[in-house]
This record gives structure tokens, sequence and C-alpha cells, in this order.
């Protein structure tokens, strides 16, 4: 059973920081693109950043770019390094996982093969 867990959600004043975690299970993810999304209330859900599978290539939204650093660890952990949290951040935090690459991942999220079940991440002004 593929699960991906992800932690490191919580609230943070404006201009903190947060590390997001996501753990993968279930198979190896060493062909996979790994990446995050977020969806605030009442908006749809949107990419925020992703990684290639080798960990060499990242790309970013441009509401977080320059702020947000997206890595992994191996097949299977990918993180999120949030600094300079702005109120707009505010939403769940989820990490997801396409076999595929990370460009496509990035503009296709109807693409996404494995979901995790979200992590809050409420940013106070």
């Amino acid at each position: 059973q593929v699960q991906l867990v992800e932690s490191g959600g919580g609230l943070v004043q404006a201009g903190g920081s947060l590390r997001l975690s996501c753990a993968a299970s279930g198979r190896t993810f060493s062909s996979y693109a790994m990446g995050w999304f977020r969806q605030a209330p009442g908006k749809e859900r949107e990419f925020a950043a992703a990684v290639s599978s080798s960990g060499t290539i990242t790309y970013y939204a441009d509401s977080v770019k320059g702020r947000f650093t997206v890595s992994r660890d191996g097949a299977n952990t990918v993180y999120l390094q949030m600094n300079s949290l702005k109120p707009e951040d505010t939403a769940v935090y989820y990490c997801a996982a396409y076999a595929g690459t990370a460009r496509t991942m990035r503009v296709m999220s109807s693409r996404v093969d494995y979901w995790g079940q979200g992590t809050q991440v409420t940013v106070s002004s």
C-alpha cells in the first residue's frame, strides 16, 4: 500500500520559517518526480514546488520563488523549506508523486499518481 505522509506543518508568525517533510512508502519513488501543492480556504489546489527524480531539477510557483526550497533525500523523502512566510501562504500543503517529469507535474496536477493527506500551515500577521 502506497502512502505519502506529510509532517512539519503548524502555526507561525509572518516572516518565520517551517520545514515540511514527506515520507513515502509502499514502493520506491526513484523514477518519480515529487513535489508540493497547496490549497487555501475557498481556493483551488495549486502547484507550489517540484523536484525531479534525480533531485537536480526544481520548479517553483512564482508566488514562492526565492522563499521556498524543495529537495529530496534519496528516493522516498522530500522536503519543503519555507522561509519568509506570509499570511497568504496559509493553506493545506499536499505532498505529491508523479511517474514523469517535474516540469509536467508543475502544470498538470491531474496527472499526479499519489497524494498525501495534507498538513496545515497557518501564517499569522
